[in-house]
């Protein structure tokens, strides 16, 4: 796996557990981290969620490859 494989599924995983918590706790790790309440949004905080959600982007294009487990890109058919 690449490098910038495993920053996009660790910054994914955080997102995933950030919405988890919202969901049960109405709790953001996310903007509490940065001293906000939940919902509120700053620079710092935008910048996660954007690189969350590229991360995202980024694994959704590199998923057929990342199945594989030979390392070959697999060809997706419909």
């Amino acid at each position: 796996m690449r490098k910038i494989d495993a920053v996009a599924a660790a910054l994914v995983i955080v997102g995933a557990l950030n919405w988890g918590l919202v969901a049960i706790a109405k709790f953001d790790l996310v903007a509490a981290v940065f001293g906000l309440d939940f919902g509120e949004t700053n620079a710092a905080t935008r910048i996660i969620y954007g690189l969350v959600g590229l991360s995202g982007v980024w694994l959704i294009t590199r998923a057929p490859a990342l199945v594989n487990s030979n390392g070959r890109r697999t060809e997706v058919r419909t």
